[in-house]
């Protein structure tokens, strides 16, 4: 069940990308998708957490105040970001250029002194930028958008700070409470925003409401609690690697259901792509106990 798990997980964060770009279709607009998608998730995680006291411990108030500030500037800072790429380039495209956050947090830890760049990881970060770029400058025609393309990687580099300070916290919080309290944390972040901004517009139909509704359910509770399940079951490394399949659900879905297809320079790119991430992820042997992986210990999810 393990593998299966974190294969469910990486779809249902892949599957985030298509339906945002539907529920934008539908009239729903970006203030209101990101306020719904951490408000719907955060209620419903906190009753996963009523109902299931098991998986609930009693945190520090430093880990609630860290987990909440992850959530109230990282998280919702790498979500809108995502979400305003969305608006301008392609699903796959976003999905491939967020999926250079490996690389970035293997450098990160690295000048940081968390972990040593061996060789085959210093090749693979090299091979994910090589690839990364093979897929931009194949991306040619109305649909390629060079601001969108750089909010995108705007949004990896995020991810990667949100990562290595999530790594402080991750280890001492439960894994559904720590999701819980960053979700509330964004929503907070996005309430105080939509406020200062007059509000935002409720009035999509049924479609929309849809929409948000998968966002925040199969691509955020589903997603982050299957990808927890599986962890537990089959460990960090082999948790990582299966999640690699991510992008490869976001570029399979966009071709079926948006028409967005990547060409044969393109697919090489996303190839290198995902292989130098799988590089990646086999991680050295810790320095020692206090100093764990950032990669490894992926708190929530790309989205």
């Amino acid at each position: 069940m393990g593998p299966a798990l974190c294969l469910l997980s990486a779809a249902c964060f892949g599957a985030m990308a298509i339906f945002g770009k539907l529920a934008y279709a539908a009239g729903v607009e970006p203030s209101a998708l990101l306020l719904l998608r951490f408000g719907i998730a955060a209620v419903v995680l906190g009753l996963v957490l009523l109902l299931r006291p098991e998986l609930r411990a009693r945190p520090s108030r430093r880990g609630v105040l860290t987990a909440l500030g992850l959530g109230a500037v990282g998280y919702a800072t790498q979500a809108s970001l995502y979400f305003s790429a969305l608006e301008r380039v392609d699903a796959s495209l976003v999905a491939l250029v967020l999926y250079t956050y490996p690389a970035l947090v293997t450098v990160a830890a690295a000048v940081l002194g968390r972990e040593r760049l061996t060789p085959a990881r210093s090749a693979a970060v090299v091979v994910a930028f090589c690839g990364t770029l093979l897929v931009l400058l194949a991306a040619g025609g109305a649909r390629f958008d060079s601001i969108g393309v750089a909010i995108a990687f705007g949004a990896a580099v995020t991810y990667t700070a949100y990562i290595l300070v999530a790594d402080t916290v991750v280890h001492s919080l439960p894994p559904v409470v720590l999701s819980a309290l960053v979700m509330a944390g964004a929503a907070l972040t996005l309430s105080v925003r939509s406020l200062g901004s007059g509000g935002v517009d409720l009035g999509f139909g049924p479609a929309g409401w849809f929409w948000v509704g998968c966002i925040a359910v199969v691509s955020t509770v589903v997603a982050m609690l299957a990808f927890f399940a599986g962890l537990r079951r089959i460990g960090p490394s082999a948790a990582a690697l299966l999640s690699t399949s991510e992008p490869v659900v976001t570029t399979a879905l966009a071709a079926v259901t948006l028409g967005e297809f990547l060409g044969p320079v393109q697919l090489l790119g996303a190839a290198l792509v995902l292989a130098s991430v799988a590089v990646v992820q086999l991680r050295p042997r810790r320095r020692s106990s206090a100093s764990p992986a950032p990669a490894d210990s992926e708190p929530v999810g790309t989205g």
